[in-house]
């Protein structure tokens, strides 16, 4: 992104609405960002964030509801996010699904939600976005996940829709530029899923104690690094960077 007035960037932030999602909003609210806030189900969530973002700063956030599972309705987010205010300089592809596929389980309800939240809405958010991000030199960011490149037991469907997720931020830096740049944060443990579907306490437990870094990820460490891609690095493209601590390091 060129050099600009911290208040004039706008950026759409996909699954804004709470954990991770709301994290990167908050962060890059701070740096000065207006914000258009995707949600799906989340309302009470969404509007509770939007009101104390916008009690810091009046107008810089507005929301939008969507089921990103809806490939027809994509353009329309997109369109509703510039309109909020006129323009669009980033997008941030965080919005995903999550939970096991074992194999000899695996149906088309999951692999729709998996590969639909996670790969398929953004690379049509991406394709609806980009004539609005190269009139403002402006950059995507998609949360990956470091079991793209090493896969997770128990997880068939998400671990390849993650993995597609990286290779659309690397081919998309190739079609986009010169002038929107593409990449991705791969975080390792951040938040803990909210139930014990997929890792047991024993589970949870052992990873944490195999960190190098000593401790599991917060919102703040992923969010850093996705507005770190957003505004400061204007020579990076291409590139997925994992946020985990070093566990990536162990698997």
């Amino acid at each position: 992104m060129k050099a600009r007035q911290e208040d004039d960037r706008v950026v759409l932030v996909t699954g804004a609405a709470r954990r991770v999602g709301a994290g990167i909003a908050r962060h890059l609210h701070a740096r000065g960002a207006r914000l258009v806030l995707h949600y799906r189900g989340s309302a009470h969530e969404a509007a509770a964030l939007a009101d104390a973002l916008n009690t810091e700063r009046p107008g810089s956030v507005r929301l939008v509801q969507a089921d990103l599972l809806d490939t027809a309705a994509l353009p329309e987010l997109v369109e509703a996010a510039v309109g909020a205010f006129g323009r669009l300089d980033g997008l941030v592809n965080n919005a995903s699904s999550f939970h096991p596929t074992e194999v000899g389980t695996i149906d088309e309800t999951a692999w729709h939600d998996l590969i639909g939240s996670n790969l398929k809405a953004p690379l049509f958010l991406a394709q609806a976005a980009a004539p609005h991000l190269a009139a403002t030199d402006g950059a995507i960011v998609g949360i990956i996940d470091i079991h793209a490149e090493r896969p997770m037991r128990r997880h068939v469907v998400y671990n390849l829709a993650k993995a597609g997720h990286a290779q659309l931020v690397r081919t998309l830096a190739l079609e986009l530029a010169p002038r929107v740049r593409v990449n991705g944060v791969s975080p390792g443990v951040n938040l803990w899923p909210e139930d014990e579907t997929s890792f047991d306490a024993a589970e949870r437990a052992g990873i944490e104690s195999s960190i190098p870094l000593g401790r599991t990820g917060v919102p703040e460490d992923i969010a850093r690094a996705v507005a770190f891609l957003l505004f400061d690095a204007s020579y990076v493209t291409g590139q997925v960077l994992a946020v985990d601590g070093g566990r990536s390091l162990v698997l």
